[in-house]
């Protein structure tokens, strides 16, 4: 909660500006406790949601690092700002094989459009300070929170070891189509995936083997679909399933099988239990094993393109 560009901030969770008195806070604290409480007929998510809000902002202490941390403040903690670009750290565990820059494509773009959207002659001297990012787009912040999903998806990826291949950012459009990709292509024992990670900045819900939601912009596993069947037919090779990714608190449950769409096999899942998912494997998809593996490895190998 609270650790996406997309979501709200504990203020517009408890409904007041960030400007509110002490005892106007408290006020509508306990008017939105009132207003969600489940035995009053509000809803559960949202009560914890302004419980976690008061946690963070109802003492002059807890307030005031929040303030710094999230932009609110005349002079923002540089060591509390939120969203910026991981550190390399050693690491000597096996790895999955990986190829592309995991969601490289859509922080490449927030990073330009941000600096148009600051305008000419504003020192933007950092583009993820929270100050700034606040303020933003939906838009802009969208791209940001994708650009982290995909990064979060690669490094659970990434840990399941040395049995599984992961491409990054494929093109699947023409050479004039830069954004038409997907976010990663997956291969190991279990099977072969398209995976499409996302932040809707909220809920989802499911309805005919489509993802719905008051944010959700567009038909998300249709598209991811579509550019399954782009990289198989060049590749030719046979996708096993499709799997979306969300974060944890935007799932009913950790892994929701839909069914066969368009014939394709296709799961939502939190991040949390992505690992478990692809170990398992995406129900409905068939499983590769042996030299099958190293065959589909070197058809994507030499054809797949990067965005």
């Amino acid at each position: 909660m609270f650790d996406s560009p997309l979501s709200a901030s504990a203020y517009e969770v408890l409904g007041v500006p960030a400007t509110a008195t002490d005892d106007d806070l408290r006020r509508a604290f306990r008017q939105r406790l009132r207003e969600t409480h489940p035995d009053t007929g509000g809803d559960a998510a949202e009560f914890v949601r302004v419980q976690r809000a008061w946690e963070l902002i109802g003492t002059v202490e807890s307030r005031a690092a929040y303030d710094r941390g999230h932009g609110f403040s005349v002079a923002p903690d540089p060591d509390a700002a939120m969203w910026r670009p991981p550190t390399s750290r050693a690491d000597t565990r096996p790895r999955a094989r990986s190829t592309g820059h995991p969601g490289g494509w859509r922080r490449e773009r927030y990073l330009v459009l941000m600096r148009e959207w600051a305008g000419r002659g504003v020192d933007l001297a950092d583009p993820y300070d929270p100050a700034w990012l606040r303020t933003a787009p939906r838009e802009l912040r969208r791209l940001l929170a994708d650009a982290l999903a995909e990064e979060a998806t690669a490094r659970i990826v990434a840990d399941l070891g040395m049995g599984y291949t992961v491409w990054h950012d494929v093109a699947v459009g023409g050479p004039d189509v830069a954004d038409a990709k997907l976010d990663h292509v997956v291969l190991g024992p279990s099977g072969l995936y398209g995976v499409l990670s996302e932040d809707f900045g909220g809920p989802v819900g499911f309805r005919r083997g489509e993802i719905t939601g008051p944010h959700v912009p567009d038909a998300p596993v249709t598209r991811l679909l579509a550019g399954m069947r782009q990289v198989a037919r060049a590749a030719r090779v046979r996708f096993g399933g499709a799997i979306v990714v969300l974060p944890d608190e935007d799932v009913p449950q950790a892994i929701t099988d839909l069914g066969k769409v368009r014939g394709t096999p296709v799961a939502v899942v939190g991040r949390a239990a992505l690992s478990t998912l692809l170990r398992r494997g995406v129900p409905g998809a068939r499983d590769i094993g042996g030299n099958e593996v190293f065959d589909i490895r070197t058809r994507l190998d030499q054809t797949v393109r990067f965005v």
